[in-house]
């Protein structure tokens, strides 16, 4: 049987949806959703799921300031694999003032990672919602004054926060001499921005 005659049957749908809006005070409001749907339906320990209906459906409404320090931030748990899973939504008000950079993985994990929080939504903030929220403030930087000196501008330039973040961003890579160039770099003659 070749690779193009096997047949295959849907076992299991998981949805991410991370949706970022502007607001009026230039503060960025996050929302992200995770949704498990079982296409056959299923028996759980708790309770009885029909074919299309939810394991999982969850929610996360997160405000981050343009620093990317989670100003407030409320979760919500519509279905859950258990009774009890929706006791866990205000623990993550415990986030409120951790700045999603170095060292944020750790301090969600000592926060709500195990037994103090949701593997689904702890999982739901830690990739998807915070890499949104670093698009996000991009898409702000892109929008600013700031970003054409970055970009078209001759003078010195502090190194990129992606540097050595990917392959592709690598401090020896052809892209990063395009994001940062050497002659823009500090010691390297370019003069300092004012």
């Amino acid at each position: 049987m070749t690779e193009s005659n096997i047949r295959r049957r849907p076992l299991h749908t998981r949805h991410i949806t991370c949706l970022a809006y502007e607001r009026d005070d230039g503060w960025i409001d996050i929302e992200g959703e995770m949704q498990d749907v079982t296409p056959d339906g299923t028996d759980l320990f708790f309770r009885q799921i029909d074919a299309g209906a939810f394991i999982h459906r969850m929610k996360i409404t997160m405000t981050v300031d343009r620093e990317l320090v989670i100003r407030s931030i409320t979760a919500h748990i519509h279905d859950g694999a258990t009774p009890n899973c929706h006791e866990t939504e205000s623990a993550y008000r415990a986030l409120e003032g951790l700045k999603i950079g170095p060292g944020f993985r750790k301090q969600i994990q000592a926060r709500v990672g195990g037994r103090l929080g949701c593997t689904h939504l702890t999982e739901l903030l830690l990739g998807p919602m915070a890499t949104t929220a670093v698009q996000s403030r991009f898409a702000m930087l892109r929008a600013s004054p700031i970003w054409r000196e970055r970009l078209y501008g001759n003078t010195e330039v502090q190194p990129p926060a992606i540097l050595d973040t990917c392959h592709a961003y690598r401090v020896d890579g052809e892209a990063i001499k395009q994001v940062w160039p050497v002659h823009r770099r500090p010691g390297n003659g370019a003069p300092r921005s004012q």
